[in-house]
């Protein structure tokens, strides 16, 4: 394996921050992950940018680089130092390097596992290293966990198919059999990502729902968004805002086959661009008020 020049690869000075080195990672990342690019090779210069990163975010392994990579670079490095004292036999052949970063981040990692295998272990999901077993979160849209099913990630420069089963709870762990480190396994907790308009809380999912102020009034019937889809929901007369309305068993499964609930808080809303006669009918509206 030839020198890389890994401030070079992120676009950054050798004298860059640990602030401005994640930074470019995290701008080259969104650009080139194999996920979103459409760039011929992105693939390869995502796994590049990714080692890139792996050591110069890392200060020990940076201060490493920088002593004993810039001078392989330049092709008079002697290698790094020996049990005995100086400096190993390396000729100055960059081709030689890649052994010397094997034997470097193995050793220094504290398993000998080798360059390559330090680089396996980047990933977007960042995973914790627990004995050969890896541990990383994998996070998941209410609906994704709500219907389980197949979900790609990146481990590294490796893409896996993730089997997710349905209903998973924060915190569940899936167990990936042999894809850890020398025949371990990576284990993946669940992390739910709940967002204002559709929340979990214990076995009950909270949505917000948008009420015309005249279906408020006189009652009517609204579409509410459900992990099952859109449903009809019945508002009954005179409804405020704020009032939370129940849709029995919309929440999340339960082990006894059953089903938390859904409650629905009603937001009042009013036209944003009302018609003529829309407007003529506010009016009217507001002068009988006038009255009272």
């Amino acid at each position: 394996m030839a020198y890389k020049d890994y401030y070079k690869i992120l676009g950054v000075t050798k004298n860059a921050s640990e602030d401005e080195i994640k930074k470019a990672f995290k701008k080259l990342a969104r650009k080139y992950h194999p996920d979103v690019s459409k760039e011929p090779g992105a693939e390869d210069k995502f796994k590049e940018i990714n080692e890139a990163y792996t050591v110069l975010s890392d200060p020990e392994k940076r201060k490493f680089y920088d002593t004993y990579g810039t001078a392989a670079g330049s092709g008079h490095w002697q290698g790094p130092p020996t049990e005995q004292g100086g400096f190993g036999g390396f000729s100055g052949n960059v081709g030689d390097f890649s052994d010397f970063f094997q034997q470097l981040f193995g050793n220094f990692a504290g398993r000998g596992g080798g360059f390559g295998d330090l680089f396996a272990e980047a990933t977007r999901q960042s995973p914790r290293r627990v004995g050969g077993d890896l541990e990383a979160e994998l996070p998941l849209a209410l609906e994704e966990a709500y219907r389980g099913g197949e979900k790609t990630i990146s481990i590294g420069p490796e893409r896996i198919t993730v089997r997710i089963p349905p209903g998973v709870r924060e915190g569940q762990k899936i167990r990936l059999a042999g894809k850890g480190r020398a025949g371990g396994d990576l284990y993946l907790h669940i992390k739910l990502q709940s967002r204002p308009e559709m929340r979990l809380e214990g076995d009950d999912i909270y949505t917000f729902v948008d009420v015309p102020a005249p279906i408020a009034v006189v009652g009517g019937k609204v579409r509410v968004q459900t992990l099952d889809g859109p449903v009809e929901m019945t508002i009954p007369k005179r409804t405020q805002a704020g009032r939370k309305l129940r849709l029995a068993g919309k929440g999340w499964p339960r082990k006894d086959k059953s089903r938390g609930d859904q409650y629905a808080e009603i937001r009042i809303t009013i036209p944003t661009s009302p018609s003529p006669e829309e407007e003529r009918l506010y009016a009217q509206l507001a002068e009988l008020l006038k009255v009272r």
